[in-house]
């Protein structure tokens, strides 16, 4: 038989704020534990939570970005349970009247255009961080109060491959919109994927299952493709599909239990009664919206001439992608410019430091350099050495002119050279008669000896098979 995977996914994601959700305590990564903390984080009495304005503008930003309907009356709940790594017993979120509903987002999946509903986009406090050693565990309380925005699909995604692309173009939006790092490796945007399997052209779904914690791409995907596979297995074999959190260990490269889940927790959920309903102002909801990520794609492709390939690559770095626009509104050679900036300019691109890359190669300099490569002032491989020079800040223009690198396109000149070298070496013109290819490469070699590498490859190579060509 046939079955259906029907995933739906769960990310939080943690806001670039410089403090937390309902408290003035700084936020950073990787700071001593337990020194990014005040009394409301650690639930003191008498302590009261203060809504973080900053945090709410970045909620509506990625509310509106994901076309969600956003409920202008920001009203926060009590979701109540008892882990060590929650101070208060409660978590302060948004479950009766979540920040948007309702979304959809447009995304990629192998170049082809996907809109994944969005149910809804809430607002919440991180929990804590816990260490266990042995039979100890020790909590670091940095995390504690950490903005958070819940975002939770609908069923939509059918394939690992689907959800894997979902995730990450949610990443690179809240990373375009500011508002995130998006760095899963460290935490910033976690996952969690529910997915039950189904005979397909059933529409009921099958018995849920929850992978916890997801923090790479390709584990969302590499999770939910094993979990697919054993979940089909355990139908097969007569068995029943445990409803169950789940967790992917990386080793063993498959999902492993972590806890059954019998009866639905019941988290006692109340309105929060320490934070009043709070307005968003008109200005917050009318925010500039940026373009978003897939719609530049598309720009790129639609507009420029750019294959969705090299359109995807340069959409993933925003500030490359900016200085295409930049450079690319100085000159047409769109293609060349996608080549240098996509290979060359990030295989260097670390050594630019905290400089923004504007400052470090002025865009004019690079469309320079692009000109003269199109131009055939210079070859491919001169362009290498200026390309050397102009990212420690000098000038193409200047390069070129000290180095003496213009490239030359006289045909009269090449075929002197061409027949210079026949004339010192005779027994060529009897090779290609035979056939042999290694004459033409050994014309071509003496020609950029003896014109220092200035000769323009391409067309010393078409003189070449035109001189032979007449010898024989």
């Amino acid at each position: 038989m046939n079955y259906e995977a029907v995933i739906g996914i769960e990310i939080h994601c943690e806001l670039k704020t410089q403090s937390k959700m309902f408290s003035g305590a700084p936020l950073g990564y990787g700071l001593k534990p337990n020194t990014a903390i005040n009394e409301i984080d650690l639930s003191m009495p008498g302590t009261l939570p203060q809504v973080n304005k900053r945090a709410v503008e970045y909620g509506v930003k990625l509310a509106q970005a994901l076309n969600c309907e956003i409920d202008d009356l920001v009203r926060f709940d009590r979701k109540n349970y008892f882990y060590s790594d929650l101070p208060k017993g409660f978590q302060i979120t948004q479950q009766f009247y979540p920040l948007g509903q309702n979304g959809l987002f447009n995304i990629l999946v192998n170049e082809e255009m996907m809109t994944v509903r969005i149910n809804r986009l809430h607002m919440e406090e991180d929990t804590a961080k816990q260490f266990h050693e042995g039979e100890n565990t020790l909590i670091d309380f940095n995390r504690a109060g950490t903005p958070l925005l819940e975002i939770v699909t609908e069923a939509d995604f059918r394939t690992g491959e689907q959800a894997a692309a979902y995730v990450d173009a949610l990443r690179l939006l809240v990373i375009y919109l500011g508002i995130s790092d998006g760095r899963m490796d460290e935490g910033s945007l976690r996952c969690d994927v529910n997915i039950s399997i189904r005979p397909e052209g059933q529409e009921a779904f099958g018995t849920k299952v929850e992978i916890k914690n997801l923090n790479s791409i390709s584990n969302v995907q590499k999770s939910i493709e094993f979990e697919i596979e054993r979940q089909r297995n355990v139908i097969e074999s007569g068995d029943k599909v445990v409803t169950e959190t789940r967790r992917f260990d990386e080793k063993q490269q498959a999902t492993v239990g972590m806890r059954t889940k019998e009866s639905a927790v019941d988290y006692r959920y109340f309105t929060e009664p320490n934070i009043a309903p709070i307005r968003i102002p008109e200005a917050m909801l009318n925010q500039e919206s940026i373009e978003l990520p897939v719609a530049r794609v598309m720009r790129y492709h639609n507009d420029l001439g750019l294959s969705m390939y090299d359109a995807t690559v340069l959409v993933r770095n925003q500030e490359i992608a900016d200085y295409f626009d930049t450079v690319s509104a100085l000159n047409s050679q769109a293609k060349l410019i996608v080549n240098w900036l996509t290979q060359d300019i990030l295989a260097v691109f670390d050594k630019k430091g905290e400089q923004c890359l504007e400052s470090w190669i002025k865009p004019a300099y690079f469309n320079d350099f692009i000109e003269a490569i199109h131009s055939n002032t210079i070859s491919s491989k001169q362009a290498k050495d200026v390309f050397a020079k102009m990212v420690e800040g000098e000038s193409p223009k200047e390069v070129i002119k000290k180095s003496g690198m213009v490239q030359i396109n006289d045909e009269g000149a090449i075929e002197a050279w061409i027949e210079s070298v026949l004339e010192a070496n005779p027994q060529v013109i009897e090779d290609y008669k035979n056939g042999l290819d290694k004459s033409i490469k050994f014309v071509v070699g003496q020609v950029m000896k003896l014109s220092k590498g200035q000769a323009n490859p391409r067309l010393t190579n078409e003189l070449v098979l035109r001189v032979l060509a007449q010898k024989i």
